[in-house]
């Protein structure tokens, strides 16, 4: 059975709204609209979990229990 990425997470926050509102203004926005956040905050959530996901699978594929920098840089080819 295969859940999908939202069913993982529940309400799991690996990157702040607040971190992202720094990014965004740092990017130059002098004021970010909390619809935004709201959506680059899901968005951002479901792509570091997928990232972390893949590099894992790998790893274990590879039949190690570190995740290396390889795996991570696989896993953001995919």
């Amino acid at each position: 059975m295969h859940l999908s990425v939202n069913a993982y997470l529940g309400d799991c926050v690996f990157v702040s709204r607040s971190s992202l509102k720094k990014v965004l203004k740092e990017a130059g926005a002098k004021r970010v609209n909390d619809e935004a956040l709201n959506a680059m905050h899901s968005h951002v959530n479901k792509l570091v979990f997928r990232i972390a996901s893949r590099s894992v699978k790998l790893a274990k594929h590879a039949k190690r229990k570190t995740v290396e920098i390889d795996d991570i840089r696989l896993a953001l080819q995919e």
